[in-house]
């Protein structure tokens, strides 16, 4: 048996296996003593956010179809960083590729885990400022990514109307807008 913290892990199953994700089904000791099963997701990517805010205060959002949730979502653009790529360099391309924008200053604005009770993702993302403008260069997936510019208080104001409710999304939006308001002026 290993040791987790308070947990005991009894036994690991690989239950399924693709090029984004693999599902663990785990055979556990509780911290309360108690046998049971815990599922995780183990992310193979680093999601990435990006915030790109012009002169203006205007930000872009995306907006596609998101099959696991059945319905178009708005959100940051976003895409994945590989275990050892830089997260700069990912947050540069996802930002080239989904928006064709390219930013001369990039700051780190937050990490987190994005769903911490059952799976490992991790997210970073930045705000790219300094902006300038070329062509989109979308992977199939992205077909239908629409792009949505916009002041970032209107951005802000949809979030807390639940128009956004893509966990990344959210945490940077608010945070942003905490760190700094004058953007929702």
């Amino acid at each position: 048996m290993e040791k987790f913290g308070p947990w005991q892990r009894i036994s690991r199953d690989k239950v399924y296996d693709n090029q984004w994700i693999t599902i663990y089904h785990d055979e556990v000791v509780t911290p309360g003593g108690s046998e049971g099963v815990y599922g995780i997701v183990s992310f193979k990517n680093i999601a990435i956010g990006i915030i790109p805010l012009d002169d203006n205060g205007h930000s872009w959002l995306v907006s596609q179809y998101r099959y696991a949730l059945g319905r178009r979502e708005y959100e940051i653009p976003m895409g994945g960083s590989p275990e050892g790529e830089d997260f700069l360099l990912a947050g540069q391309r996802e930002l080239r590729e989904e928006c064709g924008i390219r930013a001369e200053k990039w700051t780190p604005l937050l990490q987190l885990n994005t769903t911490n009770s059952v799976s490992d993702e991790l997210g970073q993302v930045f705000v790219a400022e300094q902006l300038s403008f070329g062509q989109q260069q979308l992977e199939d997936s992205e077909a239908d990514l629409q792009l949505h510019k916009l002041p970032f208080k209107t951005i802000y104001q949809w979030v807390l109307d639940g128009k956004i409710m893509d966990s990344i999304s959210v945490a940077a939006v608010l945070k942003l807008g905490a760190l700094r308001p004058a953007l929702l002026v």
